[in-house]
């Protein structure tokens, strides 16, 4: 259903390594999930895959170390990655500073309550060892 999405409507979650503000949230979006995200120094998404969503990552401030399978580049404010559904990524601030991004999947998985799915494979080789 097409609606306005006001700052007091995104939903707020915390994690061990940031927190999600999750914009799509209660739209009924079946395309898109859209996430503002928050890294604080130090923290870090975990090597994990969408085995069915593409993902836009878009770094609105700060500096991350954005990994894509084994290869990683730092990206800063514009920059921003594509990863296919089903490759392994990861986000690390290694900076000072918190970083926000601007994070976009699709297509919504209509299973889960968020849209969102997720494969932890951090503890999982080579992953377990790469950082």
């Amino acid at each position: 259903m097409s609606r306005f999405v006001k700052q007091s409507d995104i939903r707020q979650e915390g994690f061990d390594w940031g927190n999600v503000g999750w914009r799509s949230d209660g739209t009924g979006s079946r395309q898109l999930v859209v996430m503002d995200v928050t890294v604080e120094p130090g923290g870090g998404h975990a090597f994990h895959r969408h085995p069915r969503q593409e993902e836009m990552i878009v770094v609105r401030s700060g500096r991350v170390e954005q990994w894509l399978e084994r290869e990683h580049e730092t990206l800063e404010a514009g920059d921003a990655v594509y990863i296919d559904a089903d490759v392994v990524h990861g986000s690390f601030n290694t900076g000072d500073e918190t970083v926000q991004l601007q994070v976009i999947l699709g297509p919504a998985i209509a299973s889960e309550q968020t849209g969102y799915e997720l494969v932890d494979v951090s503890g999982d080789e080579p992953w377990a060892s790469l950082r």
